[in-house]
C-alpha cells in the first residue's frame, strides 16, 4: 500500500485502511450478554481502503463519500470520528472520504479497519496524543476487530477479540476468492447450528513464527456460512481442490497463502470466469504503526 501523504497540514491524504484475514477462528464459549468468546489470529494484507481526512474549523463531521445502502448516522467512519471528537471533548471537525475496495460483509474486517484509521488519523490531525492503547479501547464500542487494527500488530486474540497478543506470522502472498454474496455477521453468530464449545488454545500451542497455509485449527463459522451461501461453498471447493484454504472472519470472503507471488498469480490465472479476486501480500504490522 502506498505512504500517506503528509505534506499537508490541515489533511492527512491515502491513509492506508488495510484488511485483515483470521487465520484461525475459534467460537469457545458465549458470554452472559450474548457476545461469543472467540480465540483467532489475526493479520493484515497490503491492500484494503484509502482514506482522506480534511480538518474543519466548524466543528462539523461529514463524510464527502457516500456507502450504499449506510446512513452517514450509522457509518463506522462518522460514528468513530464522532466518538473521539466527544471521549477528547474536540470542537475541531473534519471531511471524511473513504476510497472504497474491501467488500462489506467480506470478513476482512473493512469497516472496523477503516474505523480504526479514522481514529488513528484524527489522533494526529487533531493534535490528541492519545495513547495508542486509549484508542484500542474507545474503538471497542464501534466492533470487536477495531482494536486490532488500532494496536497494528499480527496478534492473537481472545474474549471477544479484543484481548490481543503479538504473534510472529510468516509472511507469504495470499489469493483471495470474493463469491457474490455479502454475509451479515449477526446472522452467522445468531445460527442455532454454530459450534459454540471449541476446545481452548493458548499462544503456547503456536509455533515461534505462526504459518500462514491453514495449518492450524480451523474457522468454526465456516461450517454455518457455506450451508446458508452456496456461493462461498463453491469458492472454497474450488480453492481446496489446489490447496490449502480456509474463510476469514464470517465470511464471504475465503483464501489461501502462497509462499511466493508467482504461485498466487499461477492459481489466479485459473480462477473461473466471472469470479472476483485479488492477490495481496501478508503483513505483520499494520502499515500506519509506523508512523502513530
Amino acid at each position: 500500500m502506498q505512504n500517506p501523504d503528509l505534506r499537508d497540514p490541515l489533511a492527512l491524504r491515502n491513509l492506508a485502511a488495510p484488511a485483515k484475514l483470521n487465520l484461525f477462528l475459534h467460537v469457545v464459549g458465549r458470554r452472559p450478554d450474548g457476545y461469543h468468546l472467540l480465540e483467532t489470529v489475526f493479520t493484515f494484507l497490503d491492500w484494503g481502503d484509502r482514506i482522506d481526512l480534511a480538518l474543519r474549523r466548524d466543528g462539523r463531521i461529514v463524510r464527502s463519500t457516500a456507502l450504499p445502502g449506510v446512513p452517514e448516522d450509522a457509518d463506522l467512519c462518522v460514528r468513530a470520528a464522532r466518538l473521539l471528537a466527544d471521549h477528547a471533548c474536540c470542537a475541531l471537525g473534519v471531511e471524511i472520504s473513504v476510497d472504497k475496495r474491501l467488500p462489506m460483509g467480506g470478513g476482512l474486517g473493512g469497516g472496523s479497519s477503516d474505523a480504526a484509521t479514522v481514529l488513528l488519523g484524527l489522533n494526529r490531525l487533531w493534535q490528541l496524543d492519545l495513547p495508542r492503547a486509549e484508542l484500542a479501547q474507545l474503538g471497542l464500542a464501534l466492533g470487536a476487530d477495531v482494536p486490532v487494527f488500532v494496536m497494528g500488530e499480527s496478534a492473537f486474540a481472545t474474549g471477544v477479540g479484543e484481548v490481543l497478543q503479538r504473534v510472529e506470522v510468516d509472511l507469504a502472498w495470499y489469493l483471495v476468492l470474493v463469491p457474490a454474496v455479502s454475509v451479515p455477521t449477526a446472522v452467522i453468530f445468531s445460527a442455532p447450528e454454530l459450534t459454540r464449545s471449541t476446545p481452548h488454545v493458548k499462544l503456547e500451542d503456536f509455533p515461534a513464527h505462526f504459518g500462514p497455509a491453514a495449518s492450524f485449527g480451523q474457522n468454526d463459522l465456516e461450517a454455518v456460512v457455506c450451508g446458508r451461501y452456496p456461493p462461498v461453498r463453491e469458492c472454497l471447493d474450488w480453492l481446496r481442490e489446489r490447496t490449502e484454504a480456509r474463510m476469514s472472519g464470517s465470511g464471504c470472503c475465503v483464501y489461501a497463502a502462497f509462499e511466493t507471488q508467482k504461485l498466487a498469480e499461477a492459481c489466479q490465472a485459473a480462477v473461473p470466469s466471472g469470479w472476483t479476486s485479488f492477490i495481496a501480500a501478508g503483513l505483520q504490522d499494520h502499515p500506519l504503526k509506523i508512523w502513530l
